[in-house]
């Protein structure tokens, strides 16, 4: 990039690279599928329970449905696992990379703000979002949970709707990564998404580089006036409550 005249004012200046750098989000699904496509993604990465693992063909059917695209691509190489896989394989699975490393958490404001105050003022931002959209998560999940952020992206729409995808890309690649490196058939589904979100910036590399060599930030005290005690001390595993339930035709 050429560099800007200096007789431009510096914030004009600013938001011009700030344009230059901001490529817009493929859509290689079509906005047909698109809804879809981010709620099957939000259901694969709900907890395999018995009702899931039932639905496990009408699931992979759905990923047949869609149009030839790397999303696709990535998706049917979960379900090809996730169809064939012994029934008591997936829950043991979920559990071990979701919930048991704090690397591959689905909980997307610890990344962003780690065991920090400013992460229970982050969920408060979130959860008003959801009710200034009219939607209600009830309290089953935190409103950062990703299956919970993915439903809310397909019911609201691209714009607003996915603005936390958006917002948490390096967290969402962060995940990725860390499936990736665990060799987990997880990392097809992280990758299907990040094919709907814009593509990584340099800045986003070196982020999540320096993220996934140091951690996210922590403060261990002073936590439960923001979160409501909402946040296990380091190392404590607290089971989450299950996603609010997605359907898909068929899966009720």
């Amino acid at each position: 990039m050429s560099p800007l005249p200096s007789t431009l004012p510096a914030i004009v200046r600013t938001r011009v690279r700030a344009a230059v750098r901001r490529r817009p989000a493929p859509d290689p699904v079509g906005p047909e599928h698109r809804g879809l496509v981010l709620r099957l993604i939000s259901l694969l990465l709900q907890y395999p329970d018995a009702e899931l693992l039932a639905a496990r063909p009408t699931v992979a059917a759905s990923v047949a449905t869609l149009p030839e695209s790397p999303t696709r691509t990535e998706l049917a190489a979960f379900t090809d696992w996730f169809t064939t896989a012994d029934p008591d394989t997936p829950p043991r699975h979920y559990v071990d990379m979701f919930d048991l490393r704090r690397r591959s958490s689905l909980y997307l404001t610890y990344y962003l703000h780690g065991d920090t105050r400013r992460r229970g003022m982050a969920l408060l931002t979130l959860a008003q979002r959801y009710r200034a959209a009219g939607w209600d998560i009830d309290g089953g999940e935190l409103p950062d949970h990703l299956p919970v952020v993915l439903e809310f992206a397909a019911l609201t729409g691209p714009g607003a709707g996915e603005a936390p995808l958006r917002q948490h890309r390096r967290g969402i690649q962060l995940i990725h990564r860390a499936l990736t490196d665990a060799g987990s058939p997880y990392r097809h589904v992280l990758a299907a998404l990040l094919t709907l979100l814009p593509p990584p910036t340099e800045e986003d590399g070196r982020a999540v580089a320096e993220l996934a060599a140091e951690g996210p930030p922590n403060e261990d005290v002073g936590l439960d006036p923001y979160a409501g005690g909402l946040f296990a001390p380091p190392g404590t595993f607290v089971p989450p409550a299950p996603a609010p339930p997605t359907t898909v035709e068929g899966h009720r």
